[in-house]
Order: structure tokens, then sequence, then C-alpha cells
């Protein structure tokens, strides 16, 4: 390395697959060299696998969930999950068109959505989520290299020691952990391996929305609504890959309106 060269880690991520996902998702997937998609772990009912949020019709969030067949399923993984075979898919779309279509980026975030939801029934929530991260991540620009937990195998061993042998085969120096996993995470196993432990801490920002009080935690469909490709820039933010380097603190941006012509707005960090 060249004196005075910045060391750079080497970050993977791992994350169950999820429906529409929020911003910190792709925050996620903007950090890391390899992003690994846990699929064959168990689905939980109840959780953000099948369903997300967006806004509602008087400014709060609403529900947009995929239906799933669960009835004498209760073990199963997410990689076995089956939807349901209904007209959701079509439902969905309408909603999202109805909600966003004052947005200033619609016409430019919808044609991709139109193509993933309207484009064929799904019939594996794998396979949903899949295809809605590789279609929400070339609205975002991003090529980070995706593999399957079940391509890896290290199954049959505890939650955390998966973890660690899934990034020791990805070459990683650092794992960067979503906040959830502190109520099961062995810390004291990633400094042996030579891997440093780092939870992911999102600075969710704030973007004008259509009323005046942000609604925050929204599938990342929001802010691609509002905020288009800039939207870019608000995820990668959590954690630098320069080693020693500050993480980003959470910002407020707003859209320069004389941008939306170039489809690139002008983004200005709180207190720039």
């Amino acid at each position: 390395m060249p004196a005075g060269a910045a060391e750079r880690h080497v970050d993977v991520a791992v994350m169950q697959p999820g429906y529409l996902p929020w911003l910190g998702y792709f925050d996620l997937v903007a950090l890391a060299d390899t992003f690994v998609l846990y699929e064959d772990v168990q689905f939980d009912k109840g959780g953000w696998r099948n369903r997300n949020r967006i806004l509602g019709p008087r400014g709060g969030p609403q529900w947009l969930t995929a239906p799933v067949m669960t009835a004498g399923r209760l073990a199963q993984t997410i990689r076995d999950t089956e939807l349901k075979p209904n007209s959701w898919q079509a439902r969905h779309l309408r909603t999202i068109q109805q909600i966003y279509a004052r947005a200033p980026f619609f016409d430019w975030c919808f044609p991709a959505i139109d193509r993933y939801l309207g484009g064929g029934t799904y019939r594996w929530l794998v396979d949903l989520c899949l295809d809605g991260h590789n279609a929400l991540s070339a609205l975002l620009g991003l090529q980070t290299p995706l593999i399957l937990s079940s391509e890896l195998g290290f199954r049959g061993i505890g939650a955390t020691e998966r973890l660690v042998a899934i990034c020791k085969s990805c070459g990683a120096t650092r794992y960067i952990a979503a906040n959830a996993s502190k109520s099961y995470m062995d810390e004291s196993l990633w400094r042996p391996a030579g891997i440093a432990l780092v939870y992911q801490n999102y600075p969710h920002p704030a973007h004008a929305q259509f009323g005046d009080d942000f609604v925050s935690h929204l599938s990342i469909l929001d802010a691609l609504m509002f905020v288009g490709p800039a939207t870019r820039s608000l995820v990668g933010v959590s954690h630098p890959k320069e080693r020693n380097a500050a993480p980003m603190h959470r910002q407020i941006v707003t859209v320069d309106v004389a941008g939306l012509d170039s489809g690139y707005p002008t983004i200005t960090p709180a207190g720039a």
C-alpha cells in the first residue's frame, strides 16, 4: 500500500430479503463489497419479509402486504414461502400510482415498478424479493455482488457462528450488522476470526413529502418518488470505507425543483 494511503475495509452485509425494503436496507447494499441475501432462514410471520409501508391517503403510513401461505407451514424458510395466487400485485401497483402520481419523480420511478410488479405473477416470496432488490438497485445505480445464503451452506451451527463463517468465505474484514441482530449476536466470536463487527445505525434522512410532517421509515419507494436519482446519496452513508473515518449524521434534504428538468436535483444537507 502506498505511503499515506487509507486502508479500506472489505465489507460484507447479510440481510433477510424484504418486499420493497426501506432506505436502511439499501444503505447496507451500497456499503457492502458483497451482499448476502439470508433467504434460507425461518420466515417470520408479521415481520418485514412480505410487507412494507408507503404513504397513506391521509398522510400517515399504510401497509402493502404480499399475501403468503402460512397455514400448517410455521417452520418454513423464506426460500420456501409461497405467495397466494390472487390479484394483489395489480392492487399494489394501483395503490402506488394513486398515492404517488403527483410526486416529482413519479414518471422516472414508476415505470420500473410497473415492470417489476406488472411483468408476471410471482409464486415464491424469495423471487419477489430478489427481483425487487434488483429493480430498486438499478434505480439507485447499485451493482453490489449478491450471493444467496443457501449457496454458501454453513447450516446447522449457531446464528453468530454462521454469520462469521459466511463473512470469512466472502473475504470480509468488517461485518456491518443490522441493529436488530444485537439481540442474538455473540460479539466475542468476531475478533478471533479477524473480522471487525459494527452495527449499522443508519441515520435516516428527512425529505419533502406531500404534507408538512415527515413520515419516516417507509419503503425506499417514497424517497425515490420524492428525491429521484439523488436518493443514491442517501444510502451507503452509515459507515465509510476508510478505517478511522467518521460516519455521517442524519440529513435533512431538500430538492431544488429547478433541477427537475435534468432529472438530477440538488441535495442540500442540513447546516450546509
